[in-house]
This record gives C-alpha cells, sequence and structure tokens, in this order.
C-alpha cells in the first residue's frame, strides 16, 4: 500500500528546495495532469495559439460528476489542501476585501493567482472545491504545493468598487511576496474587472497574466501598458455559451494578432461548451507554465 503523506510535510519539502527550483526556472510541477489535460484538441491556429477543444457534456460533465455541476468524483480533489486555506480580509483605508486563501497565505509566495468570479458570485466559489469537475480544487493544490498562493476574493460590485477592492489585494501580495508573479483569473462579468485593473497603471504593473473563462472583451487593453509590456492573455469560451458570445472573443483575439502576430494571446474554443465551460475544463499548469515563460521565469 502506498504511504500517505500530508501535503504540510509536502509543502515543507518544497519550501526547502526553493532555491533550487528558482535556480531551474520557477514552473508548476505536475498534479492530475492525466485528469485536467484537455480531451481532445479538434484543431489549431495561429501557430497553436487557438485551439477548439472537444467538450462532451456526457463525459466530461455527467460522467466526471457525482452529482452534475454540484460534486465531482473524489479522484478529482485533494482536500488534504484545506490545511493551508484560511479565511482573511485585506483592507486599506476605506477599501477593504474579504478573501478565501490557500497555500502561503501571509507572503513569501513564489506566485499569486487571483480569481474573480461574475455576476452573483462570492468568495466562496472560487474556493469551492466539489464544484467546476474539481478544477477549484486543482488550482489551489497547484500553488500550495509549488510554493504560491491561490485567491478567491467577493465582490459585491463588479464596478469601480471591485477594481479598487482587487487592487488592493494585487498591491497587498505584490507587497509580502516581491517579485512573485501575479495572475488574474476572472470568469464571466468579473471580466470588467480584470480590464479595469489592466488600465491601472499602479495596479497593472503587477500583473503578469489574465485569465479570462466565459468572460469579456475591451479592445482598450490595446491602448493600456499592460498591451505595451506585452503580458500575456488567455481566453477560453465555449461555443455554447448563451450568455456572452464566443466570437466577440475570437474578434478580439484577431484584433490583438493583427496589431501584433506575435503577441501572447491564447484562445481555447470549447466545441458545444456552455457559459462554465472553460471554468471546468481549463488547464492551469498548462496556462500558467505558459505565461511563466514568456515572462521569463
Amino acid at each position: 500500500m502506498r504511504a500517505f503523506i500530508p501535503i504540510t510535510v509536502v509543502l515543507t519539502v518544497l519550501v526547502a528546495l526553493s532555491s533550487l527550483a528558482a535556480a531551474a526556472g520557477y514552473r508548476l510541477a505536475s498534479w492530475k495532469d492525466d485528469l485536467f489535460a484537455y480531451p481532445t484538441v479538434l484543431a489549431t491556429g495561429y501557430g497553436g495559439d487557438y485551439v477548439k477543444v472537444g467538450y462532451v457534456e456526457q463525459r466530461d460533465l455527467y460522467q466526471r460528476d457525482v452529482v452534475p455541476e454540484k460534486k465531482t468524483k473524489p479522484e478529482y480533489v485533494d482536500l488534504e489542501i484545506k490545511g493551508v486555506e484560511k479565511d482573511m480580509t485585506a483592507r486599506e483605508g476605506r477599501v477593504s476585501v474579504k478573501f478565501v486563501a490557500t497555500g502561503k497565505v501571509t507572503g513569501g509566495a513564489k506566485a499569486v493567482v487571483i480569481y474573480v468570479h461574475g455576476r452573483r458570485g462570492n468568495r466562496h466559489q472560487g474556493a469551492n472545491d466539489w464544484m467546476f469537475g474539481g478544477n477549484f480544487n486543482r488550482i489551489k493544490n497547484l500553488m500550495a504545493r509549488n510554493g504560491g498562493v491561490y485567491l478567491s476574493p467577493g465582490f459585491p460590485s463588479l464596478g469601480r468598487r471591485g477594481v479598487a477592492q482587487a487592487k488592493l489585494l494585487v498591491l497587498e501580495y505584490a507587497k509580502n511576496s516581491p517579485g512573485a508573479p501575479i495572475f488574474l483569473a476572472c470568469g464571466s462579468l468579473g471580466g470588467r474587472i480584470c480590464w479595469g485593473l489592466a488600465d491601472d497603471a499602479a495596479a497593472s504593473k503587477h500583473i503578469d497574466g489574465y485569465l479570462l473563462m466565459g468572460s469579456t472583451s475591451d479592445a482598450g487593453f490595446l491602448q493600456t501598458d499592460a498591451f505595451k509590456r506585452r503580458v500575456p492573455v488567455y481566453l477560453g469560451h465555449g461555443t455554447g455559451d448563451i450568455v456572452i458570445s464566443w466570437k466577440k472573443q475570437e474578434a478580439f483575439f484577431k484584433k490583438v494578432k493583427q496589431r501584433d502576430p506575435s503577441y501572447p494571446i491564447k484562445f481555447a474554443l470549447f466545441d458545444t461548451g456552455s457559459h462554465g465551460t472553460p471554468i471546468r475544463m481549463t488547464d492551469w499548469r498548462l496556462i500558467l507554465n505558459w505565461m511563466l515563460q514568456v515572462n521569463g521565469a
């Protein structure tokens, strides 16, 4: 029988090896890749930056979940991660934000991933281990097992107030984890916060990648310092999304490529996928390691 090693022991070993990891180039090590890799790539374009991924609802949702859309099968999760998870609040002046943090919650993280929920979401959505096929549990494990931190904040507003709250969190972790790349992942209408921060000079200089999942686009991004810095962007969308059209994201992708054919932007189109499919099917490790490579980590 294989011996069980608590995640606390794994984390201790990883911290001890951090100097070696830095020397070799920081990347997220493999964790359940066989379960979370894209099942089938149907087509590619733009030198591989555009991929059409096969999504089969019967296979990727009903056969993957015990309770469809609410609880995935146990093999997709590892709840030992709860041992390094904490409900926290960040405050600066009149701005405060509550968030669930997993991994190096108080600082010293090697990388930071912040998830921004959409309308009617809350900080618990991005920390839910069982929903979305266990994909949030995977990013929590990937970050904690690799000396990073994953944050799932709650935003009552996705407008200016939400942007201010997200900015506070970005600046807080840029300060307590100096030099750590910060990635912003926005689902659905949470994209408004992604683009709002991209347009904020004080915040955007700390952000090293934007992930938009079933989310919005903003042509104004091409005028930002983030675009000039060539910050990598990932777009994930389902062809069956009736909330936000995938065609708008495709048009945005093509507009960026038209402006700069070599710009680091990727588009994963999940064939027949619905609004929530990119959150379920995005391969976090694949995308984040690509962004780390682009940033020269």
